[in-house]
C-alpha cells in the first residue's frame, strides 16, 4: 500500500489496518451471507434461514431434544396465547398453563370430560371437550371459566376447533357435523353437515379446512357463509393440519404420510412418507410432523418439502403448536410437553 503524500507513518499503519480488518471481515461474512440466501459454500447446499425469533436468541441448533416440562394425565392439545402455552390434560379434565420462556406452571384450569384441543381468540381459551358434548371458554389472563357450551349430545365427539377472526368453529367426529359458535356468548350460529368423521381444523385467512378421517379428504368451507367450497383427497386416516401461508399440510397417521395441498384449488403438491403424525405445526419456514408410533418429529422445509432432520422423542407425541421461536409437543403417553 503506497503511503500518500503528507500522510505520517503511524497514520498509513492505521489505514492498513483498516484495509485488513475489512478483507478478513469480508472474508468471514461470505459464507454466512451465501449460507443465508441458500448458495452452495465450498460446494455443499446451505440450510435456509432460520426463524428470525429464533436466529435472535442464538437457536443455532436444529433442534432441542432435552428441554421437557410436567404437565397433567395424558397431555393432548397445544396452543399458545402470546405468552403462554396451554396444554389439555385428558384424563384429568384440565388444562395446563405455563409460561413460554421459562416452562414455569403458572396454573391448572378445570374443563368439560376429556378436553382434546384448543384455539385461541386473542383473549380466551376455547376447548373442546369430547367426553361430553361441550366447548370451554377460560379467560387466558387468569384460566377463570367464562363458559361451557353445548356443541351436540354427549356423544357428537367435539374434535378440532379453530378461530377465524370473528367466530370459533367445531368438528363433531361422531356426527359429521361443523358448527361455528359467536364468541361473545357461545351461541351456535350454523352448523354444516360434512358426514364422515371431521377432525382436524385450519383457517387460511378465509376458509376453515376440515380433515375428514372417514372418508380420506379434506374439505374446504368458507368461513363467511358456511359453504362447501371443495372436498380433496389426502392420505389414509388423516388426523390433523396446519397452514403455511399458501398451503395445507395434512398428517396422515393411517399412512404415515403427510399430503401438501395448495389452498386455492385444493391440488396436491406433495405426499411426504416416513412419518404420518398427528401432531403439525408450522414454525414461519418449517413444518414439524410429531409421529405417534415412530416416536419422534420431522422437520420439513416447506419451500420445497426437504427432511431437514428427524428427531427423537421420549414417546409417542399427541399435538403440537409453536410460541414464535420453539415447538412445543404434547407427549401423550407421560405426563410431559417437550420444547425444541
Amino acid at each position: 500500500m503506497a503511503v500518500a503524500a503528507g500522510v505520517g507513518r503511524e497514520e498509513a499503519m492505521r489505514r492498513m489496518a483498516i484495509v485488513v480488518m475489512a478483507a478478513v471481515v469480508g472474508g468471514m461474512m461470505w459464507p454466512a451471507a451465501a449460507r443465508a440466501q441458500g448458495e452452495d459454500v465450498g460446494g455443499v447446499a446451505q440450510q435456509l434461514p432460520l426463524n428470525p425469533n429464533a436466529v435472535a436468541l442464538l437457536r443455532w441448533y436444529p433442534a432441542n431434544t432435552v428441554t421437557q416440562f410436567t404437565v397433567g394425565n395424558r397431555p393432548a392439545g397445544v396452543a399458545f396465547d402470546g405468552q403462554n402455552m396451554w396444554i389439555t390434560n385428558v384424563n384429568d379434565n384440565t388444562v395446563s398453563k405455563l409460561r413460554a420462556n421459562d416452562g414455569t406452571l403458572l396454573g391448572t384450569f378445570p374443563t368439560g370430560k376429556c378436553p382434546g384441543f384448543l384455539a385461541f381468540d386473542g383473549a380466551n381459551m376455547w376447548v373442546s371437550n369430547d367426553g361430553d358434548g361441550t366447548v370451554t371458554k377460560l379467560r387466558a389472563s387468569d384460566g377463570s371459566v367464562l363458559g361451557t357450551f353445548s356443541v351436540g349430545a354427549s356423544s357428537s365427539l367435539p374434535a378440532g376447533i379453530v378461530f377465524d377472526g370473528k367466530d370459533i368453529w367445531v368438528s363433531l367426529e361422531l356426527f359429521g357435523d361443523l358448527v361455528k359458535l359467536r364468541v361473545s356468548d357461545g351461541a351456535i350460529l350454523s352448523t354444516v353437515t360434512l358426514g364422515g368423521a371431521p377432525l382436524g381444523l385450519a383457517f387460511d385467512g378465509a376458509n376453515v379446512w376440515v380433515v375428514d378421517a372417514g372418508t380420506n379428504v379434506v374439505v374446504k368451507v368458507r368461513a363467511s357463509d358456511g359453504k362447501v367450497l371443495g372436498t380433496f383427497p389426502v392420505g389414509g386416516g388423516p388426523q390433523q393440519l396446519a397452514f403455511d401461508g399458501a398451503n395445507l399440510w395434512v398428517s396422515n397417521t393411517g399412512s404415515g404420510t403427510v399430503s401438501k395441498v395448495r389452498a386455492t384449488d385444493g391440488k396436491l403438491l406433495a405426499t411426504l412418507t416416513g412419518g404420518g403424525g398427528p401432531g403439525i405445526a408450522f414454525d414461519g419456514v418449517n413444518m414439524w410432523v410429531a409421529n405417534f408410533f415412530n416416536a419422534n418429529v420431522n422437520k420439513y422445509r416447506v419451500s420445497d418439502d426437504a427432511l431437514l432432520g428427524t428427531f427423537p422423542l421420549p414417546t409417542q407425541p399427541a399435538n403440537a403448536a409453536f410460541d414464535g421461536a420453539n415447538i412445543w409437543i404434547a407427549i401423550n403417553a407421560s405426563n410431559i410437553v417437550v420444547k425444541m
